[in-house]
């Protein structure tokens, strides 16, 4: 392994190792840096499917992120979170991998680290698991056709180039699934076209897409036992070379099914030095592919219970005000230890949305 692997993992988990205490830069300080010689983010681009499903090795990071509210045959309510990143350990232009005796490189020297995530979350359970490994094409990364994602035996596998309709397949120690994912709604764009801008001044940007309405059957197996489930997932889809400035210390991001046809991506980002200089971003979307940005000025976010977990403590309940939109909601978690005790700790689990609009969702909580 090189230098720059242990450099990454040494920060990470110099996060990790003080969950109570948020870091003097938060997030800032994993997912900010020096972007010379990667790919910038720019308006005006415009994204391209299915070609954008797959990996970005020009970019600093990017992630493919899967939610899912299902339930089991005895209607009990079941999260399932499945994240696969890829991060760069050295710009495209500046290699940084020596090759033995002067010989020439190999595809086992790779400037592509990926890191997983998965968990399963009941009202009366929370466990979670993650890998780590290089990229290469045995063992990590994205193909084209037919479409995979995969990290060893945690895969997405399409049926053709596109993402729909593929199968996802997780084993862990503690638990596995298999889910089928279908979806004919239009792709969302958040931002401008895609362009989702991650501050006030524009200085920071990612491209950012969304899929919110996939069909979902298959099975897992807990405790020994293979169980059916259903429901609906969302998944999202980011790359970019600086997801935020140093002071942001971290984001709360909600996606919320508020019904069968409507959902609302929500998140703000918190800055360190002044509270009021969060940033906001929120877009109502629709199953036939429309959708609605809606002004910060419009969004109003308040943390109304808290919970100390093994990971930190964590805003788990909040209350949610769109006035130009009616909405008026509070989201409480379906269980409120939903910490992910991971080399990155975070909150990440299913949520139960109530007041002008009754639905599920999912929220996620880091910086904290």
């Amino acid at each position: 392994m090189n230098k720059l692997f242990f450099a990454l993992l040494s920060s990470l988990m110099l996060i990790a190792c003080s969950p109570a205490q948020p870091p003097a830069t938060g997030m800032g300080q994993l997912l900010d840096g020096d972007v010379q010689g990667y790919s910038p983010v720019t308006p005006g681009v415009k994204l391209r499917f299915p070609a954008d499903h797959m990996a970005h090795d020009d970019f600093r990071q990017e992630w493919w992120y899967l939610t899912a509210n299902l339930e089991t045959q005895t209607q009990e309510k079941i999260g399932i979170q499945w994240t696969q990143f890829r991060i760069a350990l050295a710009p495209p232009a500046n290699p940084q991998v020596s090759t033995a005796g002067g010989g020439s490189k190999t595809p086992w020297q790779t400037q592509q680290l990926y890191m997983s995530h998965t968990a399963i979350t009941t009202q009366a359970s929370h466990k979670a698991a993650e890998k780590w490994s290089r990229g290469h094409n045995s063992i990590a990364g994205t193909q084209a056709k037919p479409l995979s994602i995969r990290q060893d035996d945690w895969q997405w596998i399409s049926q053709n180039e596109h993402l729909f309709p593929a199968t996802l397949n997780v084993a862990t120690t503690d638990f596995s699934y298999q889910l089928q994912l279908t979806s004919s709604a239009p792709f969302q764009l958040h931002g401008k076209n895609g362009y989702s801008e991650k501050n006030a001044v524009g200085t920071v940007a990612s491209y950012y897409y969304t899929q919110p309405f996939i069909n979902v059957s298959g099975h897992l197996v807990r405790n020994g036992k293979r169980e059916y489930v259903s429901g609906k997932a969302w998944l999202d889809r980011e790359w970019s070379s600086q997801f935020l400035s140093k002071t942001q210390q971290g984001w709360d991001w909600f996606a919320i099914r508020l019904t069968n046809t409507t959902t609302l991506m929500l998140f703000q980002l918190r800055d360190s030095s002044d509270p009021k200089a969060h940033f906001y971003s929120a877009k109502l979307m629709h199953q036939d592919g429309t959708g609605s940005i809606i002004n910060n000025s419009q969004i109003h976010m308040t943390p109304s219970a808290w919970q100390v977990t093994a990971s930190g403590r964590y805003p788990t309940q909040w209350h949610i005000e769109i006035p130009s939109q009616n909405i008026d909601i509070t989201t409480k978690p379906l269980n409120n230890d939903s910490s992910m005790p991971l080399s990155i700790p975070y909150w990440e689990g299913p949520i139960i949305v109530s007041g002008t609009h009754q639905g599920m969702g999912y929220m996620e909580l880091t910086g904290y």
